[in-house]
């Protein structure tokens, strides 16, 4: 069983309102007090709490040429992919790295879900162009690729190598990150996110040197995502806000990101998609998109996520997406050992629950997902992206693997998770 980051060792006596630990954690999970119950949180107690500095707000991409100086770039290295630059946002980085006095060298070969060949190839040009600050501009796969370089440029090795959690564990060099898409949170957390090109399973690194020095997040570059990258990438940020918020390593801080994010996005992702130029559902959706990446980084993400990497890993599919698909049927079956958690979170979302039983509440929150996902064209089930029933079994032991799966508010067996599968067919 996957065990927590060492980053959230202070969080632990705040893990309230949780289920008992998992007896494989080695003790990093809060477990029940001596009566049984649940510890709960009492005020006063520590919380850790990672974060980077945020440059925040239309026309901050103007900023990158002095986010990159400040970190002591004279040959800043900038990680995108072909997108990006057809879109017009990698010339307007650089020409802002060049007003700073840089020379920026710029890497393009990134795909979607990145590749282990692709980290290290984009390391040795790194190594050729004499690169200093890592500067990822793009979705969630390019900010990935971005911090594998760094990863081996401090660490050296194969970046399949560090999976797991804290195995990061020399200095890396400075990273600024500037999302183009509103959901993946990869601009201000500690996760690197990997595709194992052998093994066709999507590896997971998690370690508090990942978390960028700085975050350049300018809602206008949010405006050239096709509509179905902008659906896949808002449900996986509110995946984020909802699995952070019931995490077994939940706190204060964390919460009150969550319960926001899932606001601001269960209110503004359809309008994204009907109106993408409109600045204020822009500017929402980065904003939700900002504060759920804050939220999990801390608290970490659940079953979902950990189920969804295996899909991705296996059939190179949107992340985002199977999130979507996922999501509701994990809300019912995490809602079963505790509902009361969910009722927050609905309320966030703008369903009326009128005193309703918190179990109910829970279904009408999952029922809520599902139709935001059907509202903006997500796939009904797992068998639309080319899930056969014959690959279930392999997917619930890899998801048993996944760092993701120790935060989970439920315990889940290889049973458990197959059935959540065949569920989500």
């Amino acid at each position: 069983m996957p065990v927590l980051p060492e980053s959230l060792a202070m969080n632990r006596s705040g893990w309230h309102d949780t289920a008992p630990s998992r007896g494989q954690s080695g003790g990093q999970l809060a477990g029940p007090q001596q009566d049984g119950a649940p510890r709960t949180h009492a005020p006063g107690e520590l919380a850790k709490f990672h974060a980077p500095e945020i440059v925040f707000g239309p026309g901050a991409l103007a900023e990158l040429g002095h986010c990159a100086a400040r970190l002591g770039a004279r040959r800043p290295f900038l990680v995108t992919d072909p997108g990006l630059i057809e879109a017009g946002w990698v010339a307007e980085g650089s020409a802002h790295l060049r007003e700073a006095g840089l020379r920026p060298a710029v890497w393009h070969d990134v795909t979607p879900n990145p590749k282990d060949h692709e980290i290290e190839a984009a390391f040795q040009r790194y190594l050729e162009t004499g690169g200093d600050v890592i500067i990822g501009l793009g979705g969630g796969s390019c900010i990935d690729a971005a911090k594998g370089v760094a990863i081996l440029s401090g660490n050296g090795g194969r970046i399949l190598g560090y999976e797991g959690v804290d195995r990061v564990v020399r200095p890396i060099p400075p990273t600024v990150m500037v999302p183009a898409t509103s959901g993946t949170g990869a601009d201000v957390s500690q996760f690197a996110v990997i595709t194992d090109t052998k093994a066709l399973i999507k590896i997971t690194i998690i370690s508090r040197t990942l978390v960028p020095e700085i975050s350049v997040i300018d809602p206008r570059l949010l405006t050239t995502m096709p509509d179905w990258l902008n659906a896949a990438t808002g449900l996986d940020a509110l995946t984020h806000a909802i699995e952070a918020f019931v995490s077994r390593a939940h706190n204060p801080l964390t919460d009150s990101h969550a319960l926001n994010a899932a606001r601001l996005i269960t209110r503004h992702l359809l309008h994204t998609q009907l109106r993408p130029t409109d600045s204020s559902p822009r500017l929402a959706m980065a904003q939700g998109s900002l504060e759920a990446g804050m939220a999990f980084t801390n608290a970490i993400l659940g079953a979902t996520h950990a189920m969804s990497h295996q899909v991705g890993g296996l059939l190179d599919a949107a992340h985002g997406v199977v999130n979507g698909i996922l999501l509701p049927h994990v809300i019912r079956f995490n809602a079963q050992v505790r509902p009361e958690r969910f009722v927050p979170l609905a309320a966030a979302c703008g369903i009326p629950a009128d005193g309703a039983p918190a179990a109910e509440v829970a279904l009408m929150l999952a029922d809520r997902v599902r139709a935001l996902a059907d509202e903006v064209g997500v796939p009904k089930g797992l068998a639309g992206l080319g899930v056969t029933e014959d690959v279930l079994p392999r997917l619930a032991r890899s998801t048993l693997k996944d760092a993701c799966l120790a935060t989970n508010p439920r315990d889940a067996n290889a049973a458990d998770i197959e059935e959540l599968f065949r569920a989500a067919l």
